[in-house]
């Protein structure tokens, strides 16, 4: 990860803006109690801590990324825009609150177009939702199978996205669609290029991602 941002991190948010759809809306709905221990697994340059912290003020926020890199510019920007935030550098597939030195679970996990780039995504979901607080939700927006996309459109992307180690959860997408509808929170992008859903903990404890 650090060789792929290393530069990449000084013009990500600018570039990822045209093609990461659907995160705005997802962060702007969260459903934040006060004083919500939020955590974004993968926070990259901490644009999304931000925004939540504009949106919610009094929120405890969290950060984990694989990139020590990305973490470096994250800081930065974090302390530019006068955010506190606890970042650490940690692999999703091992997340829990004591790596951040918590006891408490928590409230909102949030993962923005991060599970496409999660070798073990399966295990990264068990372990956020092991790290909820029963009444917390967990929320994600990424890739989805991009099948309603002209092959023209797909097959090109595809390719371009794999030049990140970005890879759509097919089979994250197909086990959703079966779990959870509309009414559940779960939206589709038009081409199926994308997927949002925002569920709460009680709803995951049997899913058998």
């Amino acid at each position: 990860m650090d060789r792929i941002y290393r530069r990449q991190r000084h013009i990500y948010d600018f570039t990822r803006k045209y093609y990461l759809f659907g995160r705005d809306r997802l962060i702007d709905g969260l459903d934040l109690k006060p004083q919500a221990r939020v955590l974004e697994v993968g926070c990259g340059t901490a644009r999304n801590l931000i925004r939540i912290a504009n949106n919610r003020p009094d929120a405890r926020l969290f950060g984990l990324d694989a990139s020590a890199q990305m973490l470096v510019t994250a800081e930065r920007v974090l302390a530019g825009a006068g955010v506190t935030a606890k970042l650490i550098q940690a692999y999703a597939e091992d997340l829990s609150p004591s790596l951040f030195g918590e006891s408490e679970p928590f409230d909102v996990i949030l993962f923005s177009y991060s599970l496409s780039m999660i070798p073990d995504w399966k295990r990264a979901l068990r372990a956020s939702i092991g790290a909820l607080a029963r009444d917390g939700s967990l929320n994600i927006v990424d890739f989805g199978d991009l099948k309603g996309l002209s092959p023209l459109v797909e097959f090109p992307l595809r390719a371009w996205l794999g030049l990140f180690h970005v890879a759509p959860r097919e089979e994250l997408l197909a086990a959703l669609e079966r779990d959870f509808g509309a009414e559940d929170g779960l939206v589709l992008l038009p081409g199926r290029y994308a997927f949002a859903l925002s569920c709460k903990a009680e709803k995951l404890q049997s899913k058998s991602f």
